[in-house]
């Protein structure tokens, strides 16, 4: 039942073509000024007011076509904000927490997705409860701010962009400011407001190590540069589409689980070798782990074994991180990864 009501969820997210004007979020409001009606439309300015714009006179045809959808709109929001409350609280999947859901939210509409981003680390996997319809364990996905990624050669040559990355952060929140690169470089790739909470873009490496070590230019991301790491092109290669419950739901594209699964194996792998870098390696083998037992439960075990197949013949790097990252997985997780494991040598 709650995995029928995902999908529907989904594809009516997917669906939605909410007027940027005119939001579900807010109403339209009749004000009688000398024997004529006029429309306001009211919407919440996040401090616990109102903000009031002027629409027009309401017999003009055209605004009381747009009064008729926003309602229908209005309908539609609420209904799906009953179906995320039921998937929250009966079905026990995990909401982001508000400032995620918002900024996410915000990047969406302002057509990261559309323009071929990626919803990347602990925020999408968050979503995987809701693609594979399992409740995951609070602990490993709680944390983390959100990480974007984007391929490249898809933002050099989309032909479209973004409006600026920081103008849609500051409508979250007014506190947000561009960090300089460690380089000194002066383009950025990672935003962070007062609270400490960040946001980072990601791409592709593009195979020279003289891109490795400053922000790469990103000509579709509004203004904005992108890290370029290592092993990214496996992760987001043919991603999936999901869904973030918070508030109506947020459609959004994160990798294919099973991507991220073999992925983090990689990245626990070759952070055994650096000290700081443990406790990320923690979060890493669980979310991997749990991945690699869940997979084969839900009808991903195939996919998981192609995409495995497929970074253990990427050479003998690939494959030394890989088996350090099998020699380090949590013991109630090592006997999925090890039958996987075993598929593969066989």
């Amino acid at each position: 039942m709650f995995r029928t009501m995902v999908a529907e969820l989904q594809q009516r997210t997917f669906d939605d073509d909410w007027s940027e004007d005119f939001p579900p979020t807010g109403r339209f409001v009749p004000v009688k000024v000398d024997q004529r009606t006029y429309f306001y439309f009211d919407q919440p300015d996040g401090k616990g007011g109102q903000k009031r714009r002027y629409v027009g006179p309401a017999d003009d045809q055209d605004i009381a076509v747009r009064v008729s959808q926003q309602k229908e709109q209005k309908a539609d929001y609420k209904g799906r904000r009953k179906l995320i409350s039921t998937l929250t609280r009966e079905a026990g999947l995990i909401a982001p927490d508000r400032q995620t859901g918002e900024v996410v939210d915000a990047l969406a509409r302002g057509g990261l997705f559309r323009l071929h981003g990626v919803l990347v680390g602990t925020v999408a996997f968050q979503s995987y409860s809701a693609y594979l319809g399992v409740r995951l364990p609070m602990a490993a996905i709680l944390t983390g701010d959100p990480d974007l990624a984007q391929d490249y050669a898809i933002s050099a040559e989309v032909g479209d962009s973004l409006p600026p990355i920081l103008d849609l952060l500051k409508a979250v929140d007014p506190t947000f400011r561009a960090i300089p690169h460690i380089s000194g470089s002066q383009r950025s790739h990672a935003f962070r407001n007062t609270d400490g909470y960040r946001v980072e873009f990601l791409t592709t490496n593009r195979g020279s190590e003289e891109y490795a070590d400053e922000p790469a230019r990103m000509p579709a991301l509004g203004c904005a540069a992108a890290e370029p790491l290592r092993f990214m092109d496996f992760l987001i290669r043919d991603p999936v589409r999901s869904i973030l419950l918070h508030a109506a739901g947020i459609s959004v594209v994160v990798p294919d689980p099973a991507r991220y699964a073999v992925h983090k194996l990689i990245i626990a792998g070759r952070r055994q070798h650096n000290a700081g870098g443990k406790a990320k390696s923690e979060i890493d083998l669980i979310q991997a782990g749990m991945l690699f037992d869940i997979l084969p439960r839900t009808g991903g075990g195939g996919g998981l074994s192609e995409v495995l197949e497929e970074a253990w013949e990427r050479g003998p790097a690939w494959k030394t991180a890989l088996s350090e990252g099998v020699a380090a997985m949590p013991q109630q997780y090592s006997s999925a990864v090890n039958r996987m494991f075993g598929i593969l040598r066989t």
